[in-house]
């Protein structure tokens, strides 16, 4: 018989954790740019959930999407076998934003995923293994993916990982050398997102497609973050002028639902098709019903004109968000990390902020700065009230002893 247990307690005795201090917020519901506890407290969600929630928690035209899908069919049978409308309208759709490479699209369930996926793509498509990932940058926590990263803490406690694997420093011209005709791929984020909202210097990322093609190696962009009009432009190559081989996306692609995917040209993508056949597949993969809220997203953040919206809203942040404690503020669009100068300021004014009912966060390879990335449907209203919590935390800090 099971006895009456709090689901606080169920929380911390039956769901693994990640980590030895979570929120425990017990979340009730969720509308727009706002979560509720099981009490009623409002928190605004200033972080969109890990910049997922792109159009705020249950927009109405993903729910309605979600909804009608489900009523049809759901699982059907493992990853590209048979023709469903959800996968070929989002699909469609997606390829019409994208350039003439990028139109082959391989549906996945996350970010991490589609790291994966790309991997092996480049592998399988260049003959070689080596591939160059950026320092502090963040593609997943998958075996594979996580020999992407340069963090020792958080890497050798899983070693052995996959060998062949070097870094570069983003935006270091003289590291391009490193980039030669043995090296698969390059994979970086055009904004990396871990490392604290780091924006490409001029003509780098140019320098960085100028050597792969060089060398002949795959260029993957990671978009799982930037993606889906965040920095201002719906993908944030697009505003930097600069085209990759590969695309990877997740995150907000689903509109609060499990999707991701990666991207290329039928070229390259074709070489997944055989020697051997099934080179890479996949069971949930391209859910319907994920994919139907995936294309709602995608529509509305178009029809809306929710990306051409953010340059405004940025640069509203930017005048509000003036006080002695802000060492620096990076940013592209409404990525933004509010730079406070140490760890203990970052963690006493995100404890203020949930408090006071704003949800924000710090950033894995930056632990000095505090994270932005808010809904592209906040609006004026919404900032104003954020910037006030925020201002009020960095005040708290600086009156209160360490």
């Amino acid at each position: 018989m099971i006895q009456n247990i709090s689901p606080r307690q169920i929380f911390l005795d039956n769901i693994a954790q990640t980590s030895p201090f979570p929120l425990q917020i017990e979340i009730e519901k969720a509308s727009g740019i706002y979560l509720y506890d099981a009490s009623g407290k409002q928190y605004m969600d200033m972080i969109a959930g890990i910049s997922v929630s792109c159009l705020g928690h249950c927009h109405p035209a993903v729910t309605k999407a979600v909804a009608t899908q489900a009523e049809k069919y759901m699982h059907t049978l493992v990853y590209g076998e048979f023709v469903l409308s959800p996968q070929t309208n989002l699909a469609s759709l997606l390829a019409s934003q994208l350039p003439e490479n990028l139109q082959n699209i391989y549906f996945l369930n996350s970010g991490t995923e589609a790291t994966e996926g790309a991997m092996k793509l480049a592998k399988r498509y260049t003959g070689r293994r080596e591939i160059i990932s950026c320092r502090n940058a963040y593609h997943g926590s998958t075996q594979g993916s996580a020999s992407l990263m340069s963090s020792e803490d958080y890497t050798a406690p899983f070693r052995p990982l996959l060998p062949g694997i070097g870094h570069i420093t983003f935006n270091n011209f003289d590291h391009l050398e490193h980039i030669t005709e043995q090296t698969a791929c390059v994979i970086m984020e055009p904004v990396q997102a871990e490392a604290g909202i780091i924006t490409p210097e001029p003509g780098y990322l140019q320098a960085v497609r100028e050597r792969c093609t060089q060398t002949g190696t795959l260029l993957i962009f990671d978009e799982i973050q930037t993606g889906f009009g965040k920095t201002g432009h719906l993908f944030a190559f697009l505003k930097y002028g600069v085209v990759p081989d590969v695309l990877l996306l997740g995150k907000a692609m689903g509109g609060g639902m499990p999707l991701a995917a990666f991207i290329s040209s039928k070229e390259i993508m074709s070489v997944l098709m055989t020697n051997p056949i099934l080179g890479h597949i996949t069971t949930f993969g391209g859910h319907p019903v994920n994919c139907a809220a995936g294309c709602a997203t995608l529509e509305t953040i178009l029809s809306e004109h929710l990306t051409e919206q953010v340059k405004y809203k940025e640069d509203l942040f930017l005048q509000l968000l003036q006080h002695p404690l802000i060492k620096e503020i990076r940013h592209s669009g409404l990525m933004m990390a509010i730079d406070l100068g140490s760890n203990t300021a970052v963690m006493k004014c995100i404890q203020y902020c949930l408090e006071h009912g704003l949800i924000t966060d710090w950033f894995l390879f930056n632990d000095a700065s505090l994270r932005l990335c808010p809904p592209l449907i906040i609006n004026e209203e919404d900032i104003r009230r954020a910037c006030k919590i925020l201002l009020d935390a960095f005040d708290y800090y600086l009156q209160v002893p360490e």
